[in-house]
């Protein structure tokens, strides 16, 4: 079937978009996919996109654009030729958004994604920031950003998960409360990839991770930041952020019910301990529990203003030790095969001493990264900095185990930058 080339406001939902023909601004936008709701064209024209070429043969039975696929055929195609599809992955299908970036393909080389994972970093970390602003000036939320960007997330997690994953482990003790939602939103992203979760859930679930933790921004600042043990008065305000979250975003008129879902039952635990609803066992849904443990993982690994955060391995600890009666066991070691047992960017020291950065999760064996090594913990002394593939055939290194940089007064997150250059 010939490929048709329409104008923006003539999309449907249900349509499957193959390129971008014609388009204002300066954000280049190449990623093909199905556009799943209204409120994704209405995001592509925001984004300046002006003419689009869609498949009419791959638009999405029972949807808008099938309805009236009989109507199509009035919209002449200015192409009278069909036009070649690329060969390209069609995993792109993001539920509703057609992303920056290239069209998803293969795993691309870590280098290759690092400044795109820097640069999506950024603009979420600025897009958090607006939506914290907007909350607490009584102003409306907006979908259509957190979905874009939600959907962003999944196209680099396709090209090469270890890019974003790095991205989250550079971090700001006073930044926590913008890196935290985003690096929850990612740790989903990788997760429910590992789960071979289709796109449309993973879109949802990503999107509201992204807003798990939004009503923080109406908890008062004197318990917010408070270093030392809550009273249970200031727990109990505390523990209102999720229903203060909810209530924002349920406003929303085109949230996914399961962005909602995720963000009340980020707190619940299987043996009814949690909150705000005490909900015990399969009460709790499946996605509940996977944000509960990638909630928790991403807390207790972060370093803040009043507390230096826990190793990976340290946190893989307590969730393994809770797994039962707070977390459920499979999905947490499901979780920890995702991002691996020393996920990127974790500090480790060799049997060597040398101290490294795994900059590469160990693809056919999980404790056998690939890591920059820099530093000589014995000796307390700098190192030529070096790749060191510890699945290599004549390798006779191996980690001896994560440490923290404060132990050696390395300035982790400079070095990351140094190396990435982001």
């Amino acid at each position: 079937m010939t490929n048709l080339r329409l104008k923006t406001e003539e999309l449907l939902p249900g349509m499957y978009v193959v390129e971008v023909t014609r388009q204002s601004g300066q954000m280049q936008v190449t990623t093909q996919g199905w556009v799943r709701t209204s409120g994704a064209i209405k995001a592509l024209r925001e984004r300046g996109i002006e003419e689009i070429l869609i498949d009419p043969s791959k638009t999405i039975a029972g949807s808008e654009a099938a309805k009236v696929q009989a109507a199509q055929a009035a919209l002449a195609p200015v192409a009278t030729e069909p036009v070649a599809q690329p060969a390209t992955s069609e995993r792109s299908a993001v539920g509703g958004v057609v992303t920056p970036g290239v069209v998803a393909g293969p795993l691309v080389p870590l280098e290759s994604e690092l400044n795109r994972a820097a640069k999506l970093y950024g603009e979420a970390k600025e897009l958090q920031k607006k939506a914290f602003d907007d909350l607490r000036a009584g102003r409306p939320l907006k979908l259509e950003p957190m979905q874009a960007l939600a959907a962003s997330f999944i196209d680099s997690v396709f090209r090469n998960q270890d890019a974003l994953l790095c991205m989250s482990r550079i971090r700001e003790k006073d930044a926590y409360l913008l890196e935290h939602s985003v690096n929850v939103s990612i740790l989903m992203t990788v997760f429910a990839r590992h789960l071979k979760l289709d796109d449309t859930l993973t879109l949802d679930l990503a999107t509201g991770a992204l807003f798990h933790d939004l009503g923080k921004t109406l908890v008062q600042d004197r318990v917010l930041q408070k270093p030392g043990k809550l009273t249970d008065e200031e727990f109990a305000e505390m523990r209102r952020h999720v229903e203060y979250g909810y209530d924002a975003v349920k406003q929303m008129p085109d949230i996914a019910p399961l962005s909602l879902e995720v963000l009340v039952q980020h707190h619940e635990r299987l043996d009814g301990t949690g909150y705000p609803h005490n909900l015990v066992g399969d009460q709790i849904s499946r996605y509940g529990r996977m944000i509960a443990i990638v909630d928790t993982y991403d807390a207790i690994t972060a370093s803040r203003v009043y507390k230096e955060g826990c190793t990976t391995t340290h946190a893989f600890k307590i969730l393994r030790e809770s797994s039962g009666t707070g977390y459920d066991n499979d999905l947490v070691m499901a979780f920890i095969r995702a991002i691996g047992v020393f996920p990127v960017g974790t500090l480790v020291r060799l049997k060597s001493q040398r101290l490294g950065i795994v900059i590469q999760s160990g693809r056919t064996d999980p404790l056998r990264p690939t890591v920059k090594v820099f530093y000589h913990s014995r000796l307390r002394q700098q190192l030529p900095v070096n790749d060191v593939d510890l699945a290599a055939p004549r390798c006779d290194d191996e980690i001896e185990a994560a440490v923290k940089p404060e132990q050696f007064k390395i300035d982790l997150m400079g070095f990351l930058r140094s190396i990435t250059g982001v």
